[in-house]
């Protein structure tokens, strides 16, 4: 075991958490990461993908990829996004990413915001049928301090049955705060 792997694990552990990656890795795929109630959420995800030797890369606004910062987003994963040009440029440009790496993990939160908010963004969504990926599923269950990342779910093209589906993964998992996450 590498040794960030180590560190990972007892920072975790020393919190209580643990962290499990059930799945074989793939070379690509969309991470969908939920419950998002918190700015805790994203470290405790990143220790985990660490403590699991797994690679996520993330989206951020490309505003904040200005020096040092973008040493710093960079070296932990983050893709800079410009939304203005729209969400179908964004979607195109990502599929095309996914054609020139070799591995890309892309850990995207749906709900788009740590307010309720049962009207997922469906942006995970159309990347992952663009690109003819699939969908990993990573839970953050703060009832049982553990991070997850335990199922593959491969998009039909049926948007409302497949985002239902996707939804149906976290009835029973425990956010931070529990107001502010809505699955419908």
């Amino acid at each position: 075991m590498k040794l960030k792997q180590r560190i990972a694990r007892f920072i975790l552990q020393c919190a209580g958490w643990t962290a499990e990656d059930r799945l074989p890795q793939v070379r690509h795929c969309v991470m969908v990461i939920a419950p998002h109630t918190s700015n805790w959420d994203f470290v405790l995800c990143k220790l985990a993908a660490v403590a699991v030797d797994r690679q996520g890369r993330f989206l951020i606004k490309k505003d904040w990829f200005f020096f040092p910062m973008n040493l710093f987003f960079n070296w932990i994963g983050g893709i800079p996004i410009d939304r203005r040009h729209g969400r179908s440029h964004m979607t195109a440009s990502l599929a095309e990413e996914f054609s020139r790496t070799e591995h890309l993990c892309l850990a995207i939160t749906p709900e788009g915001t740590r307010k309720p908010n049962p009207d997922w963004k469906k942006g995970f969504y159309y990347i992952a049928i663009k690109s003819q990926v699939p969908i990993v599923i990573t839970r953050i269950d703060y009832g049982k301090k553990h991070v997850g990342i335990d199922e593959v779910f491969y998009p039909t093209g049926d948007e409302q049955a497949d985002i239902k589906a996707v939804k149906e993964y976290y009835r029973h998992t425990v956010a931070k705060h529990p107001e502010n996450f809505r699955l419908e």
